[in-house]
């Protein structure tokens, strides 16, 4: 069931809600009808107006029931712009967590077998499937994913494996196995040592086009006395290694 962003525009509040729920907030109740679309204006039961706007990517990240810090979209931009992920595509991924990353795949069209090695997280992360409207296509495991890679092997090819876990080394050694010729690899990570150390597994098991990145970004202040990067924030959130199958 798809879900939908209801907004209320006066105070900038967000809600996420199925067809079918409740909102209950200090506005007032509001039962959101089975037939909402994008673009509807709904009332609450004293008649503040909430406006229906159909989900995107972003609103995941804002409004996923959060198990730790998930992967923020400009790191998930890099991941999609750099692999082409797109619609058919056959995803494993590890280190589900929020689950935002999956949550985008799935709504990009891709179909994405995900391990979390908390069950409690994983089950976290099966509710915001449900919520993000991509239950059908992708699919939460419990468990730890080297434990399993002898059986995925065997079992199919897929197109991309996306890791952010501490151990991603050792799945990226099995990535020729993993994947289809061509298939790419992208792992998440926010220190340093793990980057070599999966850099330095890729290119020992002959991955191509390998290179690291530092994910860093800083937004542009603009006021009366002019514009300039922000001095607030944190520009750098971490480092993301892409690889290729090329044989």
């Amino acid at each position: 069931m798809s879900s939908y962003l209801l907004v209320h525009v006066d105070s900038d509040r967000e809600y996420l809600r199925a067809p079918g729920e409740e909102l209950q907030t200090d506005l007032g109740v509001l039962d959101v009808p089975e037939d909402a679309a994008h673009g509807d204006v709904l009332e609450t039961h004293l008649g503040e107006e909430f406006h229906v706007r159909r989900l995107r990517g972003p609103d995941l990240f804002n409004h996923f029931e959060r198990t730790g810090a998930p992967m923020m979209p400009r790191d998930i931009g890099l991941v999609i712009g750099h692999t082409g992920a797109q619609a058919g595509d056959r995803v494993l991924d590890a280190g589900t967590g929020t689950g935002v990353l999956s949550g985008y795949l799935g709504r990009l069209g891709a179909d994405v077998t995900t391990y979390e090695i908390d069950p409690e997280f994983a089950e976290n992360a099966r509710e915001n499937m449900a919520l993000g409207g991509v239950s059908d296509r992708v699919d939460v495991r419990a468990g730890d994913l080297t434990e399993h890679l002898d059986d995925l092997a065997e079992e199919e090819s897929f197109d991309l494996l996306t890791l952010d876990t501490a151990d991603a080394a050792a799945a990226v050694e099995r990535a020729p196995d993993l994947l289809v010729p061509g298939g790419y690899v992208a792992v998440y990570t926010p220190f340093v040592e793990d980057a070599r150390e999966t850099e330095l597994a890729a290119r020992e098991v002959g991955l191509g086009e390998v290179e690291t990145l530092e994910t860093i970004q800083r937004e542009l202040t603009v006021d009366d006395r002019g514009t300039r990067p922000s001095t607030a924030g944190v520009g750098h959130t971490g480092y993301l290694l892409f690889a290729r199958v090329v044989e």
